[in-house]
């Protein structure tokens, strides 16, 4: 899954003025950076994003400029075993090849920017599809060599209960740039000096998750280990197509948790999606490493990577 969010915002602020796109379209090895990953480059030299974590963003930059300048798309492929590799710094082992188009409708329209912010902003996906002889890209399916990419919806996590343990994922999800909201109704514990910076709601579970329409990238994890929170949390998760469900709690506990879910009406289908105990089994001792163990499980998910 490629990060593209500031990418986006940068097309958004420099609307109107030449740039030129540069995108990952294919990865082999240790590659620094996912395919779909974009750097886009403004006329008067500004970037933002990376297509290799600063590998061959150089060589990239002076590409950019020249597509800017008129010249037609390039694809332009980099590795190792190239000899201009170790001049342009991708001494890693991986290769990549990078598309650099214009910020045109000959190239990367400028409207599909928006077509994309607003899909996401929805919580859809949107697949753009690039022509490779052309370098004119379309949301429309075509025929021919082609580069597809998928702007999946951002990832979300919903944190049910507002404990020690969701003060230690909070800050991890912030790291790893997953939107975070912590819900609790109890007014002692959701306060925003124990959650800085992190969204809070005040509302019972239920109607919460309900309300926050979670999808396929976004993770509920209930954390309370008060059935009257973490139950009805998880009944809605449940109701849900949501990408990652979680509770805490030994595997005792879990059996009763089941028990009590089914006899509310949750099918055994959907109480199979569960990951409880949450998290990895990494041996976890307190809260900061039961919060790593959770968004470690909560990652792979996300990228559809089976725990160990």
């Amino acid at each position: 899954m490629a990060d593209n969010d500031a990418v986006i915002a940068a097309a958004s602020a420099w609307a109107g003025a030449p740039m030129a796109l540069a995108t990952v379209v294919s990865t082999w090895g240790s590659a620094p950076r996912p395919r779909g990953s974009h750097m886009i480059v403004h006329q008067d030299g500004r970037f933002e994003g990376s297509v290799s974590g600063g590998c061959v963003e150089n060589d990239i930059l002076t590409t950019a400029a020249e597509v800017i300048a008129g010249a037609p798309f390039q694809v332009k492929q980099y590795g190792v075993a190239d000899a201009a590799a170790w001049e342009v710094g991708l001494p890693c082992g991986g290769e990549i090849s990078v598309m650099v188009q214009p910020v045109s409708a000959a190239g990367f329209d400028p409207e599909l920017f928006d077509r994309i912010a607003e899909a996401r902003e929805a919580g859809n996906a949107l697949t753009v599809t690039t022509d490779l002889d052309t370098g004119q890209s379309s949301v429309r399916p075509l025929e021919g060599a082609a580069f597809v990419n998928r702007y999946d919806p951002p990832r979300r996590l919903l944190i049910v209960g507002a404990v020690q343990i969701a003060q230690a994922l909070a800050g991890l999800a912030r790291e790893l740039g997953i939107a975070t909201t912590v819900i609790d109704p109890r007014a002692r514990f959701l306060t925003e000096e124990r959650f800085p910076g992190v969204a809070l709601d005040d509302r019972w579970p239920d109607e919460a998750v309900a309300a926050l329409r979670p999808g396929p990238s976004t993770a509920v994890v209930t954390l309370s280990h008060d059935t009257k929170i973490d139950d009805p949390a998880l009944e809605a998760a449940l109701a849900a197509p949501t990408g990652y469900v979680a509770a805490l709690g030994s595997r005792r506990s879990h059996a009763a948790r089941r028990e009590r879910l089914a006899a509310a009406g949750v099918a055994e289908a959907d109480l199979d999606r569960i990951d409880a105990p949450a998290g990895l089994d990494i041996g976890a001792i307190g809260p900061a490493e039961i919060a790593l163990s959770i968004a470690a499980a909560m990652v792979a998910q996300f990228h559809n990577k089976s725990a160990p």
